[in-house]
């Protein structure tokens, strides 16, 4: 699977992260919505913590080789996610969740993005 990853992260480009970008904020708006503890005060927030999201993601992705998908990569990429999830607070003014919102977010996350297409590397 290492040589999978990393063929993942040799064939990144801009488009890509675009594409990644629009459908996050999209799934991320639709799980803050329907997360308890999770909330998201406007539109510049939501595309903010989506591309601080998409930015970390990148990051799990090239460093530890890890997809940060909470149904991606069994229990890692769902711990990935949630702690993605979490720590994007400390980073967006408007973006708050709390331990449990964030373990719920990821959850939720996982369940919209397989339903919303544009996702796949």
């Amino acid at each position: 699977m290492a040589n999978f990853n990393n063929a993942r992260v040799e064939n990144f480009n801009i488009t890509h992260f675009i594409i990644r970008l629009v459908v996050g904020a999209i799934v991320l708006a639709i799980t803050a919505f329907l997360t308890p503890g999770f909330s998201i005060t406007g539109f510049w927030p939501l595309i903010i913590s989506a591309v601080i999201l998409a930015a970390l993601d990148y990051l799990v992705l090239r460093f530890l080789g890890v997809n940060a998908t909470p149904f991606g990569r069994g229990i890692s990429g769902f711990i990935l996610s949630a702690a993605i999830i979490y720590i994007t607070q400390y980073f967006v003014a408007g973006y708050s969740v709390t331990l449990l919102g964030a373990i719920l977010g990821a959850v939720i996350y996982g369940i919209v993005d397989a339903f919303i297409p544009g996702r796949a590397m």
